[in-house]
């Protein structure tokens, strides 16, 4: 099994910037793909971006790309978000996820195995 926990979420103006960190139990973190999705109030959880076990790999939706990078620590088994130049419609719920699986689908939420419970990442205008 493997636990996860967010942590880096608050209240930034738009334009600013804010790092979110994905702390993982385990001894198996660096096997793991690790992917960052988020929800908004009353919309479908939605794709971020992933990073590949090793952290040579990153892939990001359009919207976010220029502007967020995933990168990782395996010694510390911590995932990061840094979110710069934030918009309000980056508002949501953010969710780091692992799955023992590559990248080749890490798009997708069925793909992930374990969950973390989110940190909420309110953008004000």
């Amino acid at each position: 099994q493997v636990q996860l926990v967010e942590s880096g979420g608050g209240l930034v103006q738009a334009g600013g910037s804010l790092r979110l960190s994905c702390a993982a139990s385990g001894r198996t973190f660096s096997t793991h793909a690790m992917g960052w999705f988020r929800q908004a109030p009353g919309k479908e959880r939605e794709f971020v971006g992933a990073i590949s076990g090793s952290g040579g790999s990153t892939y990001y939706r359009d919207s976010v790309k220029g502007r967020f990078t995933i990168s990782r620590d395996n010694a510390k088994n911590t995932v990061y978000l840094q979110m710069n130049s934030l918009k309000p419609e980056d508002t949501a719920v953010y969710y780091c996820a692992a799955t023992h699986a590559g990248l080749s689908a890490s798009n997708s939420a069925y793909s992930y195995d374990y969950w973390g419970q989110g940190t909420q990442v309110t953008v004000s205008s």
